[in-house]
């Protein structure tokens, strides 16, 4: 199945970066976290850092006791079991989303990180810890793990000769490929600037990508078809739970030439129908807005990239309906409102599939 030296030297790899990595996790809880509850610290600590460890660290607490509690110790089994470590991954698949809420959080992190990065206290707690990064290298040791852990899986899938194992190691790796999608996600929101609200308050984000659009308004003197004439808008799209933002990417004036997103406009979701297809152009669709007050002609780079975020715009919307439904059926219990809903949701369904939310041209 595995040739022993490879193997051998694959799992202790493994092993030996995650003892490294639940060590680093410890030094940050301890050296920085539970300092900010130090009283001989507190004079060191600035005011918009008092009581807010829970936004700078986000859930580092609970990765850490994962690791150092139950990974570490399921890694260190399959040195006895070397067939058994895609199953490890798997069987800890759940467990896994404490990065996606650590990812949620990153961007109120960041931005807090931003204010208080030349405080002191930061430069006392580096000391102490003798640690050659600040703690902004090491808020990023979390996502940079998930990334090892996906390059170790899929040398492992590459020296597999049992189909058996072969099929663990490979859902294990796209389990993995997913969160870190999810992650990526996540941390092209940090750069968005200019959003005035709470960006977790939109739920996960979903997906993210660059487009090309065009705007129309209801009472425009511009014709929909005449809009393909216009040099369109790049944006840049992130899609959430409960949102989608439209946003204009800017390389310029940036020093470490990292993107950043400046926020142009937020569309909330239960406003939102979507037009799949629009003649002339496979790779277009429709985003209307507040019944077509506004539309917006949405250009993919790929149809697969357009066909691939129609399917999650319909999951979202198609959730929304079935959680309006319940909310209507909460209040009616009774045989006869029954009947009524029931004919009532069976009409809006056919509405919602045919207008809403799958709208051909």
């Amino acid at each position: 199945m595995f040739t022993f030296t490879l193997f051998s030297h694959i799992m202790k790899e493994l092993i030996a970066t995650e003892r490294i990595y639940v060590d680093e996790l410890l030094s940050v809880l301890l050296g920085y976290r539970a300092e900010m509850e130090d009283p001989s610290m507190a004079n060191l600590l600035p005011v918009a850092l008092r009581s807010q460890k829970d936004v700078l660290f986000g859930n580092m607490p609970e990765i850490y006791q994962f690791h150092s509690r139950i990974f570490l110790q399921d890694l260190q089994s399959c040195l006895e079991t070397p067939e058994s470590v895609g199953a490890c991954f798997l069987k800890r698949k759940e467990k896994f989303q404490v990065y996606e809420r650590y990812c949620q959080n990153k961007p109120r992190s960041v931005l807090l990180w931003r204010q208080c990065a030349d405080s002191p206290f930061f430069q006392e707690c580096q000391k102490k810890l003798d640690h050659k990064l600040g703690l902004d290298s090491y808020l990023l040791k979390p996502v940079q793990r998930l990334t090892k852990y996906q390059l170790l899986l899929k040398e492992l899938l590459k020296h597999c000769t049992e189909e058996r194992y072969r099929c663990e190691l490979q859902e294990a790796l796209d389990s993995m490929l997913e969160l870190l999608k999810s992650v990526n996600d996540s941390m092209h929101q940090i750069a968005i600037t200019g959003y005035q609200g709470d960006l977790s308050q939109l739920g996960r984000v979903v997906m993210q990508g660059s487009f090309s659009v065009w705007i129309s308004h209801k009472r425009a003197a511009v014709r929909m078809k005449e809009l393909a004439r216009f040099k369109p808008m790049q944006r840049h799209l992130f899609l959430y739970e409960h949102a989608l933002l439209f946003c204009k990417r800017r390389d310029e004036d940036n020093h470490d030439r990292t993107p950043f997103y400046s926020f142009k406009s937020c569309l909330r979701m239960s406003a939102v129908g979507i037009t799949e297809n629009v003649k002339g152009d496979v790779k277009k669709f429709e985003i209307w807005y507040s019944s077509r007050e506004v539309v917006y002609i949405v250009q993919a780079p790929t149809v697969e990239v357009k066909v691939a975020w129609l399917m999650e715009i319909r999951k979202i919307l198609n959730n929304q309906q079935k959680i309006m439904k319940c909310s209507f059926y909460s209040g009616h219990t009774n045989q006869k409102d029954s009947v009524f809903f029931n004919s009532f949701f069976k009409k809006l369904g056919r509405c919602v599939k045919c207008k809403h939310i799958k709208r051909t041209s």
